[in-house]
């Protein structure tokens, strides 16, 4: 009986195969700045009418940064490696700090306020709307289908950054400005490896969790642009997912949902299923997925 159960799982959870690939150029460095460390409120601005799917991929995502999953491998693996940057500072923090994330606000600007193309200048004055006016809080720009967020498709998929002394990450659905930045899911001619079904059925989400959590990635080990970083292919700045572009399983091969035959490489809370960017692990100087 318990050869029949092994043999239904393995039927089950099928396996794509990716090129794994590991930099061997410099690692990245800690530069003397600050990091975001302790706890992280974040708030969110909704830029256009984004579909409540997209939104519900997104907060899921975000609560499953410090949930427990009811199975491996999770998210919060994914999410104690971008903690333990803090272990790597030039000042290093004593014992194992956390970084628990905290959704505080929400707005929504379905009417496109500023336009369909939010360039830095755009950015700003969203910032206030998307933190409510609260300190201490990291802005969140997620603009729907049809936005383009500056660098989109132009060196960066999302972007960090810092707009006076208020830290944020802004990404759009890449669905039509930048299929290359919605790769696996979409096909791409810069990139090696096959396409696949995203984990929630839908392309712009996971694809916007994807981006949306290697801008929090940066956001945290970069936040001033004198943290954890590397130069590289001339004055390319690389951190701490884009050190590791392209990755998604560092043992070659990623999980698939026998349900939807959605892929994925983490497990969050509520069952949700999230296909997560490989992150530079400071301790093993080497690319690492959950898997």
């Amino acid at each position: 009986m318990a050869s029949l159960s092994l043999g239904l799982v393995l039927s089950l959870f099928l396996l794509i195969i990716f090129p794994v690939a590991f930099s061997a150029e410099a690692p990245l460095t800690h530069h003397g700045g600050r990091l975001l460390t302790g706890n992280l409120n974040v708030g969110i601005l909704w830029y256009g009418p984004i579909p409540r799917g997209q939104r519900k991929a997104i907060l899921s995502f975000l609560r499953s940064l410090n949930g427990n999953a009811a199975s491996q491998p999770q998210v919060s693996s994914w999410w104690k490696v971008v903690e333990s940057y803090q272990s790597f500072a030039k000042t290093p923090a004593r014992g194992l700090p956390r970084i628990p994330v905290k959704v505080v606000n929400q707005q929504f600007d379905p009417n496109y306020s500023l336009g369909k193309v939010l360039i830095k200048d755009f950015i700003k004055p969203l910032l206030p709307k998307a933190t409510g006016g609260k300190p201490n809080t990291l802005a969140l720009i997620i603009a729907t289908k049809g936005v383009t967020v500056q660098d989109m498709c132009a060196g960066s998929c999302a972007q960090h950054g810092l707009i006076g002394d208020q830290p944020y990450v802004a990404v759009g659905d890449p669905e039509e400005e930048c299929p290359e930045c919605a790769w696996p899911f979409l096909k791409s001619p810069s990139k090696v490896g096959p396409t696949m079904k995203p984990p929630s059925g839908n392309v712009g989400a996971d694809a916007m969790v994807m981006l949306l959590a290697g801008g929090l990635a940066g956001a945290v080990t970069n936040p001033y642009g004198d943290g954890f970083y590397a130069t590289e292919r001339g004055d390319a700045l690389i951190e701490a997912t884009t050190k590791c572009s392209g990755i998604f399983a560092t043992g070659g091969k990623v999980l698939v949902n026998p349900t939807n035959s959605g892929a994925y490489n983490a497990n969050g809370v509520g069952n949700a299923k999230f296909l997560l960017p490989a992150i530079w692990d400071p301790k093993s100087s080497s690319c690492w997925t959950p898997l």
